[in-house]
């Protein structure tokens, strides 16, 4: 009986498989300020991110998509190849270097990066001070899934992306 007991112990131990780090949620709500490489602009493409420690959201907007002007309603447009949402793991803590520098540091490196999908990028923009217009950028429906297709994230906490400013 001892025997046999050690040898469904012994068999439950190699047959148990950590797999792949799971991530369970991808929380960027506390994290209040969206950088970007310079100013963000109307006519050009947006890179805009969110850092918290050794993570990072991206979110690439197509040129036109915000607009100076006021919106009654949200602009909503749907993840493709032109509007992606991307969330990276690194080995160490990132900094606005990493992004912006014309060669980028060697370290920390990209231990994982996932691209949403499906979802939706929602503006909202309203009037700033002086010629300045304030966006509120959110995300709805985002699904991240990774490379072999099963979906990764389960409990996704990033409805609120965070504002930029844009001029005239």
């Amino acid at each position: 009986m001892k025997k046999l007991l050690f040898l469904a112990l012994f068999t439950l131990m190699l047959s148990c498989d950590d797999g792949d780090l799971q991530i369970e949620t991808v929380d960027f709500d506390s994290i209040t300020t969206v950088q970007s490489c310079g100013d963000v602009s109307v006519s050009s493409s947006n890179f805009l991110f969110k850092i918290n420690g050794d993570e990072a959201l991206i979110v690439e907007l197509p040129s036109g998509l915000l607009k100076n002007e006021v919106s009654t309603t949200d602009i909503k447009r749907e993840l493709d190849t032109s509007t992606k949402v991307t969330y990276r793991i690194f080995s160490d803590n990132v900094t606005l270097a990493y992004f912006c520098d014309e060669l980028p540091p060697l370290t920390p490196s990209v231990v994982e990066e996932i691209e949403a999908s499906a979802g939706f990028v929602l503006i909202t923009t309203v009037a700033g001070e002086g010629d300045t217009f304030v966006h509120t950028i959110r995300l709805s429906e985002i699904s991240f899934v990774n490379k072999d297709g099963d979906t990764r994230i389960t409990d996704l906490q990033i409805n609120e992306f965070g504002t930029v400013t844009t001029s005239l």
